[in-house]
């Protein structure tokens, strides 16, 4: 008999030479996208701010705003080139040349999208760095401010506080994340009850869109500009600046930190926090989380809140809607409202009022990541808390944080259909947020909040099962592999997850702006027109 080797040789040399002549083709791409740059950039130094994988600045400026260290290469593809503009014609060049060069475009605002959607890709693609966009500028007498899509929340937080301490902004608690991403998702935090989304207050913004055409709100009309509150830029253009409107918030705000055990009734607290958090006064927002302990059959429930106002107040108040928690004046601190962006910075409580932490863009620790939400409208049974704490019993439970933040205030007054966020009527959002520091260990807590996740399906939402976008999960679903076709059937199986029927008119704003569906990724919002190779039926 012959070895077998010799049968299998033509077919291995077959595969060797297409991986060469794949990377020749790739690199032939990437030579013509530059000097297509050159050329049509109007300014000579876009050739500073371009970065192919040969450059010694390619990985530092990659890894700089990858927030998750879940999605590494190889298994995650690398942009082929990244470019960081300074200023809108290189972005109009590098979506000019992109087309012409059949490359796919990524937009990074600050690396915070849960999946790594912005910086990875199954196929060759550049990405766009907006961490040079990242001016702020506050007009305290007018209570508006224009913000790049690269300036972080704790910039914004930062540079508002400067002009005024009566003056605030109704965003996220995470001050590294960037302003682009977060406000095209929605964005909510403290005192989201009081002013709704991050997003309600947007009133104008700058996009670039498909034929390099820079928008405001009047030129790209009403039907995009709703798009993009709370539908996600990514999938109609670049996103380059915001103007909001700042909101008033009192000279003093009231934060409070409370941990209750099990033995001190942390479910049955925490199932009255259920209740009546969500109908609460709207100066009011009391989150509550839930976590196991390492190595131990124990559980901290931790109630944390902002309430705009006085202690003196906040008291009596607390006594009269939930005694339960036994809050008492010791619990509370009294300070500026920008010093509570800091007490709650992302899910850690600091007792520094240090500002300085709100700007500083390095040091800080970064995780493997894994989140999932959900959206509930009935409170969830005792019986169903201890169930799922017997999940964050298991080992690396630990690692998994479970945080609540209720809805009803201002959120409830506005219509879902006001902007593309949609999720305005539910009690309260419910995430499980794991974060590990071993990525031996990323499997075993991958597969441990998804089983959390299943667990909790009677208790959620239904038709759909409703999750939050920038809580990006890309195991709800995703679009087809690749170039190949999805259509809005395919699309809507995670889509109306995101945006439940806003998602319909999501899709017709995207084939009016993008019908050739240039701005795309695993969660995009499909044109109705054909783009990309049509999946074989077999």
């Amino acid at each position: 008999m012959k070895p077998q080797i010799t049968k299998a040789f033509p077919f291995t040399l077959v595969l060797v030479l297409s991986f060469f002549h794949g990377i020749a083709l790739a690199h032939d791409t990437n030579e013509k996208f530059l000097q297509c740059l050159s050329v049509h950039s109007e300014s000579t130094f876009i050739s500073k701010v371009t970065y192919t994988q040969n450059n010694s600045s390619y990985i530092s400026i990659l890894n700089s705003l990858k927030q998750n260290l879940l999605y590494k290469p190889p298994e995650y593809g690398r942009p082929q080139v990244i470019v960081t503009p300074f200023d809108v014609s290189q972005i109009q060049a590098v979506l000019k040349c992109a087309q012409k060069h059949d490359l796919l475009v990524k937009v990074r605002s600050g690396g915070h999208d849960h999946e790594g959607l912005s910086y990875h890709s199954e196929v060759p693609f550049v990405m766009i760095d907006m961490i040079n966009f990242s001016q702020i500028d506050v007009d305290a007498e007018a209570k508006t401010a224009w913000v790049g899509a690269g300036a972080t929340l704790g910039e914004l937080y930062y540079k508002i506080s400067e002009k005024s301490k009566n003056l605030a902004f109704p965003a996220g608690i995470c001050p590294t994340v960037a302003v682009g991403g977060h406000l095209s998702g929605g964005g909510f935090g403290y005192i989201m009850r009081k002013y709704g989304l991050g997003a309600d207050q947007v009133i104008d913004s700058q996009l670039v869109d498909v034929n390099g055409r820079i928008l405001d709100r009047k030129s790209m009309g009403e039907d995009l500009f709703w798009a993009i509150r709370g539908g996600g830029a990514a999938s109609f253009g670049v996103l380059v600046a915001w103007k909001v409107n700042l909101v008033d918030v009192p000279s003093i705000v009231t934060v409070f930190t409370v941990q209750k055990t099990l033995e001190k009734n942390a479910s049955q607290i925490h199932h009255k926090w259920q209740q009546i958090a969500y109908d609460l006064p709207k100066e009011l927002v009391i989150s509550a989380g839930l976590q196991s302990q390492k190595g131990k059959r124990a559980l901290v429930a931790t109630f944390s809140a902002v309430y705009l106002g006085g202690v003196d107040r906040l008291l009596p108040l607390m006594q009269e809607r939930f005694p339960e928690l036994g809050l008492v004046k010791e619990d509370c601190q009294e300070m500026s409202w920008v010093e509570s962006t800091v007490y709650h910075f992302a899910f850690e409580i600091r007792a520094s009022k240090n500002l300085e932490l709100l700007i500083d863009r390095v040091n800080y620790t970064k995780y493997y990541l894994k989140a999932k939400s959900d959206y509930v409208r009935e409170p969830i049974p005792v019986e169903v808390l201890e169930g799922m704490y017997e999940i964050l019993y298991e080992e690396g439970g630990h690692n998994i944080y479970v945080i609540s933040f209720p809805y009803g205030g201002r959120l409830n007054e506005i219509p879902e259909t006001e902007i593309a966020f949609p999720h305005r009527t539910n009690k309260f959002h419910m995430m499980y947020f794991a974060a590990w520091s071993d990525g031996e260990e990323s499997q075993k807590l991958l597969e441990l909040d998804r089983k959390l996740y299943e667990y909790m399906t009677p208790y959620v939402t239904k038709n759909p099962r409703a999750t939050y976008f920038n809580c990006k999960d890309i195991e709800i679903g995703r679009n087809n592999y690749g170039n190949n076709y999805t259509s809005v059937k395919e699309a809507s199986v995670w889509g109306k997850k995101y945006f439940k029927n806003n998602f319909y008119r999501l899709v017709d704003v995207k084939t009016k702006v993008d019908p050739g569906n240039f701005f795309r990724n695993e969660q995009s919002i499909p044109s109705r027109i054909y783009r990309g190779i049509k999946k074989k039926h077999h």
